[in-house]
C-alpha cells in the first residue's frame, strides 16, 4: 500500500492477510468520511491484489470504534448531505468480493457498529459493546444501521435497540446472531488471524462466489437464490482451483489452491 497516503488508518499484509487498522486512538477511533475513503481504498486495492486472501479490520487503543465524528456533522444540511452523497463509500465496502473479518473490543457503536455489520464476520473480545446511540442525539443510523441489524437479528429485537439506542454487550450479539465468537481479550487478534489463516488455506474463488451468493439469500427468494447459487456452481468447473481440488482428492493428498 504504499502508493496510498493514509491518514486515519494503517495497513499491512503477512501471509495472505490483510490488516487494515482504524488509527485515531485519542479519539476512540471515531470514523468521519476521510477514514471511511481510505478503508474503502485499502480494501479495494486489497481486491485485485493476488497476495491477499483475507481482509482484517481492526481499531487501535481502546476501542473498536465509538461511533461517527460528530463534529464532522453538526452542521450539516439535509441538501449538504445530499449533494455529498456521503454514503456511497459505504456502498462500496458491500461489492468486496474477498472476505473481511472484523476483530471488534471495547466499543462499536453508530458509525462503528456499521462498519463491523459490513465485515462478514465479527470476532469480538469479551465485554465489547456494540449499539446505535444515535436516537439520543435526535438522529438515526445512515450508512445500512437499521438494514442490516434487521436483517441478521430480526424486525422485534432489532426495533427495540434501536429506539432505545441502548448497548447491547457481545454475549446478546451472539446469542441474536450479530456476531460469530467471543474470544478473551488478550487473545483476540490471535484467534483472529488464525481462523484467517483458515480461509487462507481455501480456494479464494470459491470463497467469494459462496459470499457473493450468500449475500443474494438476504433479498432474494428461495427460487431466485437458489439460480444465483447454481450459475455460481458451474462457474466454478471452469476454475483450475476445481479441477486440482478434485484430483487432490482422487489422489488423497491435500489440495494447493492458487485462485485461478
Amino acid at each position: 500500500m504504499s502508493n496510498f497516503d493514509f491518514e486515519h488508518i494503517t495497513t499491512s499484509i503477512a501471509d495472505g492477510i490483510a490488516t487494515i487498522e482504524l488509527n485515531r486512538p485519542t479519539v476512540l477511533n471515531a470514523i468521519n468520511r476521510k477514514m471511511v475513503r481510505e478503508i474503502v481504498t485499502a480494501l479495494e486495492a486489497f481486491d485485485i491484489d493476488d497476495s491477499v486472501r483475507v481482509n482484517v479490520i481492526k481499531g487501535t487503543g481502546r476501542a473498536f470504534a465509538a461511533g461517527a465524528d460528530i463534529d464532522e456533522m453538526a452542521n450539516d444540511t439535509a441538501i449538504s448531505m445530499e449533494l455529498m452523497n456521503q454514503f456511497v463509500d459505504w456502498d462500496r465496502i458491500a461489492v468486496i468480493k474477498k472476505p473481511i473479518i472484523g476483530e471488534v473490543h471495547g466499543f462499536a457503536l453508530g458509525g462503528g457498529f456499521e462498519l463491523a455489520l459490513c465485515c462478514d464476520m465479527i470476532f469480538a473480545a469479551e465485554g465489547t459493546k456494540f449499539g446505535f446511540p444515535e436516537i439520543s442525539i435526535g438522529a438515526m443510523p445512515g450508512a445500512g444501521g437499521t438494514q442490516r441489524l434487521t436483517k441478521l437479528m430480526g424486525r422485534t429485537k432489532a426495533i427495540e435497540w434501536l429506539w432505545l439506542g441502548e448497548p447491547m454487550d457481545a454475549k446478546e450479539a451472539l446469542h441474536y446472531g450479530v456476531i460469530n465468537r467471543i474470544v478473551a481479550p488478550e487473545v483476540l487478534h490471535e484467534e483472529t488471524i488464525k481462523f484467517a489463516k483458515r480461509l487462507v488455506k481455501q480456494p479464494p474463488l470459491s470463497l467469494r462466489l459462496i459470499k457473493e451468493s450468500v449475500n443474494k439469500a438476504v433479498d432474494y427468494s428461495l427460487y431466485e437464490g437458489m439460480q444465483f447459487e447454481r450459475k455460481n456452481f458451474y462457474m466454478l468447473f471452469a476454475s483450475q482451483d476445481q479441477k486440482e481440488g478434485m484430483k487432490a482428492f482422487i489422489e488423497k493428498r491435500k489440495p494447493k489452491f492458487e485462485g485461478r
